[in-house]
């Protein structure tokens, strides 16, 4: 079990989870944060923390927001993708950088 953080980070970040988290399992991209499944040891420190309420277990993701489960995990899998990959800062996994952006 993992938890999954969803379309409600993307463009806001508020970061609050990141600082709950005791295993440092949760990764900056560009437009929103992720969290890296094998990482995560479940202990929900994260999901309370988010103003936005953008994480969930993810046996427990709202239906939509299922492939937010292969996102998060596909961030760090990819060989391109992943935090400050090469050194040029954060990017973000293909469909949340082609998300439209609210402002």
């Amino acid at each position: 079990m993992t938890y999954v953080i969803t379309v409600a980070c993307v463009d806001i970040m508020d970061r609050s989870c990141m600082d709950e988290c005791p295993v440092d399992c949760i990764h900056e991209g560009a437009r929103m944060l992720y969290i890296k499944p094998d990482e995560c040891i479940d202990c929900g420190a994260c999901e309370p923390a988010c103003p936005q309420n953008a994480i969930f277990r993810d046996d427990e993701l709202p239906a939509g927001l299922e492939s937010f489960r292969r996102v998060n995990a596909d961030f760090f899998a990819l060989d391109d993708l992943g935090p400050d990959v090469n050194g040029t800062g954060p990017v973000d996994h293909p469909s949340v950088a082609a998300h439209p952006s609210e402002g």
